[in-house]
């Protein structure tokens, strides 16, 4: 998995990953219970999204409303795999990149934060949030 996500990312084309990872189908659904999740996504620390029944959203990052009306599928994935290729002062994690990452936990060491799935699942979800 790696060598693939390594591949992949160095494929990006300017602020972009074209290209489903491992060329997988997202789904929306599966991609908001990701993003709302307390335990997997943890997305909403830092930002808040259009999810109601979810408390205490965060504001350190711009709001996921409207997310995927103000970036294409490709510009949404590579801020999930790695945002900070597009911006290197972003405090966000990248959730796909497993090489130059300092301080992980043991447990997490050569495993991503989200797999190839669980990507194109948020990146499905965030490209329907139009307003």
């Amino acid at each position: 998995m790696l060598l693939a996500t390594l591949v992949l990312v160095s494929a990006t084309t300017a602020d972009v990953i074209p290209e489903p990872l491992q060329g997988l189908q997202g789904d929306a659904q599966r991609g908001r219970a990701i993003v709302a999740s307390r335990q997997t996504g943890l997305c909403l620390l830092c930002h808040n999204a259009p999810i109601p029944e979810e408390r205490f959203q965060g504001t350190l990052a711009p709001s996921l409303a409207g997310a995927g009306a103000r970036l294409s599928i490709g510009q949404l994935r590579l801020r999930i795999v790695d945002s900070q290729r597009v911006n290197p002062d972003s405090i966000m994690p990248a959730y796909h990149r497993l090489d130059g990452l300092n301080q992980v936990g043991r447990d997490w060491r050569g495993k991503p934060v989200l797999d190839a799935q669980q990507v194109e699942d948020v990146v499905a979800y965030l490209h329907t949030l139009k307003d």
